[in-house]
């Protein structure tokens, strides 16, 4: 029997464990040390990008993963979405009750509902599975990996559609300039031009952001797409309202008949400019070749095992995976030693989505699972699939809305600073609910 006594221990060694990684990398990163530069981080954080998690994902996903496995574990990318939608709903509250700036009402909704599914809970996983009397068995590692590995894509699908176009700048944060009776272009107010220099936040989970800018994704594209402004110069911005040109001997009459519907040539317009592109980035890659692999017995059985042709490439990316985690946490640390930056969201919004995203949102978890179980939802007798799930409520909000935010060029110091204050608040909030999780909820076998 495990005492409760113990409960704490696994609860919140796990927790200190990452605490003194993220602690090495504040300091080594300190202004007044300086041992490692912020260069040195970004490069870092490019490795773990393209490298270090990829080969963490694919080895333990392609492991554990079977087509029968795939089948019953539906309920963990299920889970993201689910888990989103209650944070709307608890973004919502907060901007009802907290009353941001107008211009953050959206914002204070995607902090509120789109959390971390990749590193930190592949994080905790590791940490709490790196002891051989863990709760949940000597597979603890490689199948906690492989389940919190198995929801990344459909956070990511989230993010580069959704938030996306979420983050967009609002409205009347631009003017229009009008020259010669024509509306020539549209201009950014200076009040919220960004600084070009961007936190290390940008490069902690989508490294090498400045290739990833568009010409319209600065603007408010969908909102003056779906307002009907007309006139604007730019030729790839529709223009819904221009008359024929002249000399045309096309009626207008038969150019309706010719042209698809408005409102279908707008959504159209939409899906075109939507990031789709940047899905397929490589931590994603490894999860689909890893998934293809596993279900393929034949292709497994060369890749994985110990007599497998591909041993000696599988186990070389073992060792790199190793460095996934120290890395994330790493960056994290270095991450936090820029500080908060100045924000204009105020301290009572701040406070407000802090409080809902780490310490509302995980008792909701904690109520979904238990309605999921008694449904026959999840996984009969699986503590450690029930217990990747519930890390899915009680992360901070994804870094990668940071990189949306400097992409967007909206909110960028906002979400840089609402991003610090949750991850130094998220190692209170994750020791307090791993305590009560551990203490109420885990049963052991």
């Amino acid at each position: 029997m495990i005492s409760g006594e113990d409960d704490v221990k696994n609860a919140v060694l796990p927790i200190l464990k990452l605490l003194s990684i993220t602690l090495f990398g504040l300091i080594l990163s300190h202004r007044k040390v300086q041992l490692i530069p912020k260069a040195t981080f970004k490069t870092l954080s490019k490795l773990l990008f393209v490298l270090f998690l990829p080969c963490l994902i694919f080895i333990h996903l392609g492991q554990s993963v079977t087509l029968d496995n795939i089948i019953h574990w539906w309920f963990i990318p299920v889970n993201v979405v689910v888990s989103t939608a209650i944070g709307c709903i608890l973004g919502v509250l907060v901007t009802l009750i907290c009353r941001p700036p107008p211009q953050f009402f959206r914002f204070t909704i995607i902090m509120t509902a789109f959390g971390n599914t990749g590193n930190i809970p592949l994080a905790v996983v590791s940490s709490v599975c790196h002891n051989t009397d863990n709760p949940f068995g000597i597979d603890c590692y490689s199948a906690g990996v492989a389940y919190a590995s198995f929801s990344q894509w459909v956070s990511v699908i989230l993010v580069c559609t959704l938030v996306y176009h979420m983050m967009e700048p609002p409205m009347e944060y631009y003017e229009i300039v009008e020259e010669e009776d024509q509306i020539s272009e549209i201009e950014e107010v200076p009040i919220v031009t960004e600084d070009l220099s961007r936190p290390l936040l940008v490069e902690a989970e989508w490294p090498g952001m400045e290739d990833k800018e568009t010409e319209h994704c600065k603007t408010p594209f969908i909102a003056r797409l779906f307002n009907n402004i007309s006139g604007i110069s730019n030729p790839t911005i529709p223009d819904f309202e221009s008359p024929p040109e002249e000399g045309g001997s096309t009626s207008p009459k038969s150019l309706r008949c010719l042209a698809e519907p408005r409102m279908v040539r707008k959504i159209r317009i939409v899906a075109e400019h939507t990031p789709i592109r940047h899905i397929l980035q490589p931590p994603i890659f490894a999860s689909l070749v890893a998934i293809a692999v596993g279900i393929i017995p034949g292709l497994k059985s060369i890749v994985f095992g110990s007599d497998a042709a591909l041993e000696v490439i599988t186990d070389s990316l073992d060792i790199m995976a190793e460095a996934a985690v120290p890395s994330a946490m790493l960056i994290i640390g270095g991450m936090l030693t820029e500080g908060p930056e100045e924000s204009r969201l105020g301290l009572r919004t701040t406070i407000g989505i802090i409080v809902a995203r780490l310490f509302v949102l995980p008792v909701i978890g904690i109520g979904v699972i238990f309605l999921a179980d008694k449904w026959n939802f999840l996984v009969t007798g699986d503590e450690l699939y029930r217990f990747v799930i519930f890390l899915q409520y009680t992360t901070p909000s994804a870094i990668l809305i940071g990189a949306i935010a400097s992409l967007r060029g909206y909110a960028v110091s906002e979400a840089s600073a609402l991003l610090f204050w949750q991850h130094v608040f998220a190692m209170f909030s994750l020791a307090l609910y791993l305590i009560i999780y551990f203490k109420f909820f885990l049963v052991y076998g």
